[in-house]
């Protein structure tokens, strides 16, 4: 390392001040080993302007004029006066950090910056200057009037470089703006604690002792801020006992590569705990931008690997569990991303929203693991900004996974939604409210950190409600329509609530399916149009979304329909009468309330879908069809009307995600309502409402006149032999021997339409595809 040559220095400014001749070839700086040299350090705030090294070698040699310049410098007079109290001290050496490196060199600036700390901690003495502090004691209250841009305190406790110099000699002596000594590290420890939020045991001791987890001292730096960006990183290095190459010019990147060189070198997944309180949300990298995404970590500690287990005991099959110790805590990283094995559950109602757990938790033996949540978009997994507010809740059993965590930027833009909400109004329904509030209006601007807004409206004279919510997930922009009839006591703003949270853990699938849609390009844009059929009703919601590629501003119109004698794209009424007067119960499919009846003997396979509430698959048909006051079969659509479909037409049943209330059990699902069933791995059959089923039924429709057709059935699955059957009891849970085929106990009805024909045929369009107009 360079040093200051105290008396050399003392001596030249002794000569240029009495006007003496001064010798230009004297040497004020030279190198030095750390390890065996004994030297004092200054840590202070830079104050421009500071003196340099070239400045500083050179000043004997320069015109009289430009030297007393430099000399009447505060970073001079700072320097000048380091030496004499190193002198008094009785050091011979000093360093500097404005004069003492050669800046111009990449190499050696990259030196000093990867050694730093080291040259902090093997100091003899570290003199902290406070410039902002005039009076003749330490700070110890919190003055926002005196430092109103550094949390009210002096701007040294601000600063990221400064951090590490608190923390890395063991002699810190403080002193204020006339370099009148007003305390020092050790006795001060308590104080210091407070405003910088280190523990007391680390600045009295370092880290020789008890280190901190990884999110822990990235916390310390929260608070702190740095002239380049690339410094946030850099001045963290020692704390992280970290060394990397400098590349200044690369942003927010270089706290990304000392997050990825952490990773190589060390198995503290507390790293990805960032946000775990959901207070700093981001979906993209499963790395942070900045150490202020750690601010909430600052008592978070490391769970030792056998009380994890023990914390896991409850959640994870016992299988899995000794398993879990040689794959636990290796992560290499990949040009796909960070592969890892980790403790995953899915969020309710959600394939692709996860809450991951991880091997650390709050300073507290009774708190659990942190959790995150993570989201998996094109077989990589990110991390997914949820509700910052809530917990939301998960199903199901944590599985130990093997998945790739993303660490590179996802595409991200900010854009703008032109909402023309005018024919909803026209056709009576009433805007209610918007979530969040701050984004009420007809423009409304997403971004990475609120990434969905969702508007409501109502029918009141129709008892018809629906939310759409505009939102972005990957840099796909998205729009989506969800009808569940709120319970009676929710406001307009907790039913906005309730409904942003489904379609938040749900935003990936929403995206993906915005992705999938085929729209109309050209030099005005890209247009993408959805049909949206409320339960119910007879309504349809189109929602439609023209992106300009110069302005990447999209523009929705909500429209209602109430017609029955238009064009329902193969709209179906769910006939809740039959429910009225028959044994009826409620499941949840596809994490949606839904009612079904018993189903008439007979039903053992489906072609249908139906009347269950989930957004851009209602109202859907079946293939069969009944006279319903005697329940008896008259065919199956596909079977009477097979002239009507190709060879190549796709009838093939969609599957659902079948949930009841009580039962937790992963096998058994409970109902909801009067009438109580125990169904064993039930199965939802539905038809997808594709090209080929709409424009069956739209062609058919005259001839379904007065017909009830089943539109979904829920399907059991069959038991080994020894196993308990619970499948189809009811009230009593009584037990019965496993039937020979799988059992369908409960479905749904629904009442076509009448279709008005078109000439030249009837065409019917797939609700969840693009539409042309």
């Amino acid at each position: 390392m360079r040093l200051i040559n105290v008396q050399a220095f003392i001596e030249r400014e002794r000569k240029m001040h009495s006007g003496w001749p001064v010798n230009r070839r004297m040497k004020v700086l030279e190198f030095r080993d750390d390890h065996d040299t004994d030297y004092a350090i200054l840590s202070h705030r830079w104050v421009d302007p500071e003196v340099d090294y070239d400045e500083m070698v050179e000043l004997a040699k320069m015109e009289t004029e430009e030297r007393d310049d430099i000399r009447r410098r505060v970073g001079y007079r700072k320097i000048l006066n380091s030496c004499e109290q190193a002198k008094r001290d009785g050091y011979e050496w000093l360093w500097v950090d404005t004069c003492c490196i050669a800046k111009q060199s990449s190499s050696e600036l990259s030196e000093a910056i990867n050694s730093m700390y080291r040259w902090y901690e093997n100091s003899g003495i570290c003199y902290a200057y406070f410039h902002d502090v005039p009076g003749s004691s330490f700070p110890t209250a919190s003055d926002k009037r005196r430092y109103p841009n550094s949390r009210g305190w002096p701007e040294w406790f601000s600063r990221g470089w400064t951090l590490q110099e608190m923390i890395a000699p063991r002699n810190v002596q403080f002193f204020n703006k006339d370099w009148h000594p007003i305390g020092d590290k050790r006795t001060l420890a308590r104080t210091l604690s407070h405003i910088a939020r280190v523990p007391e045991h680390i600045l009295r001791g370092g880290f020789s002792s008890n280190r901190p987890c990884v999110a822990q001292i990235m916390s310390w730096a929260s608070n702190r801020t740095t002239t380049r960006v690339e410094d946030r990183a850099y001045s963290l290095l020692g704390l992280l006992d970290v060394n990397m190459p400098m590349l200044y010019g690369e942003g927010k990147k270089a706290f990304h590569r000392l997050q990825l060189e952490i990773i190589r070198i060390s198995n503290d997944q507390s790293i990805f705990a960032w946000g775990f309180d959901r207070k700093d949300g981001r979906t993209g990298s499963i790395l942070a931008d900045d150490p202020s995404f750690f601010e909430h970590c600052s008592t978070l500690e490391l769970i030792d690997h056998n009380r994890f287990i023990q914390d896991l005991e409850h959640h994870v099959p016992a299988e899995e569990l000794p398993s879990t110790e040689d794959r636990f805590g290796i992560f290499p990283i990949t040009n796909r991303g960070i592969q890892i094995w980790m403790f995953l559950r899915p969020l309710k109602g959600s394939d692709s929203v996860f809450e991951a757990w991880l091997p650390c938790c709050i300073t507290d033996p009774f708190k659990e693991p942190v959790r995150i949540t993570l989201a998996l978009w094109k077989s990589n997994y990110y991390r997914y900004c949820t509700s910052p507010w809530e917990e939301l809740p998960t199903e199901g059993t944590l599985q130990f996974c093997q998945i790739y965590l993303r660490y590179q930027d996802t595409p991200h833009h900010d854009v703008t939604f032109e909402i023309d909400d005018s024919a909803v109004t026209r056709n009576g329904f009433t805007y209610c409210d918007t979530y969040p509030s701050e984004l009420t209006g007809n423009r409304l601007t997403l971004t990475g950190t609120d990434p969905l807004c969702v508007k409501v409206y109502s029918h009141s004279e129709a008892d018809c409600r629906f939310a759409v919510g505009f939102g972005q997930c990957f840099g796909q922009d998205w729009m989506h329509v969800i009808y569940e009839k709120p319970i009676s006591e929710y406001s307009w703003w907790k039913y906005a609530i309730e409904e942003r949270r489904k379609m938040l853990v749900r935003g990936p699938e929403h995206a993906q399916s915005m992705a999938e849609l085929r729209s109309r390009g050209g030099r005005y844009g890209r247009v993408w149009i959805k049909h949206t059929c409320l339960p119910g009703s007879t309504w349809i919601v189109r929602t439609s979304c023209i992106v300009w590629k110069s302005s990447r501003k999209c523009g929705v119109m909500v429209d209602g329909i109430n017609d029955p004698n238009c064009d329902m794209r193969g709209l179906m009424v769910p006939y809740s009468s039959i429910n009225e007067s028959q044994d009826s119960c409620r499941l949840r499919v596809d994490g949606v309330s839904t009612e079904f009846s018993p189903a008439p003997h007979g039903i053992k396979e489906f072609h249908g879908d139906g009347s269950h509430f989930t957004v851009s698959k209602e109202f859907h048909r079946d293939g069969g069809y009944f006279t319903f006051s005697e329940f008896h079969r008259e065919g199956n659509i596909f079977v009477d009307f097979g002239k009507f479909l190709t060879s190549d037409s796709d009838i093939t049943p969609m599957r659902h995600k079948i949930d009841g209330w009580y039962n937790t059990d992963r096998d058994y699902v409970d109902t909801q309502g009067a009438n109580h069933y125990t169904l064993y791995k039930p199965l939802g059959l539905s038809l997808p409402s594709n090209y080929d089923v709409n424009s069956l039924l739209a062609s058919l429709s005259t001839r379904l006149t007065n017909k009830y057709l089943v539109t979904m059935v829920i399907q059991c699955a069959n038991m080994s032999s020894g196993e308990s059957s619970r499948h189809l009891s009811r009230r009593t849970r009584s037990y019965t021997p496993p039937p020979p085929d799988p059992p369908t106990p409960l479905c749904t009805f629904s009442i076509p339409f009448v279709w008005r024909l078109f000439a030249g045929g009837t065409v019917s369009r797939r609700v969840e595809r693009s539409d042309d107009e």
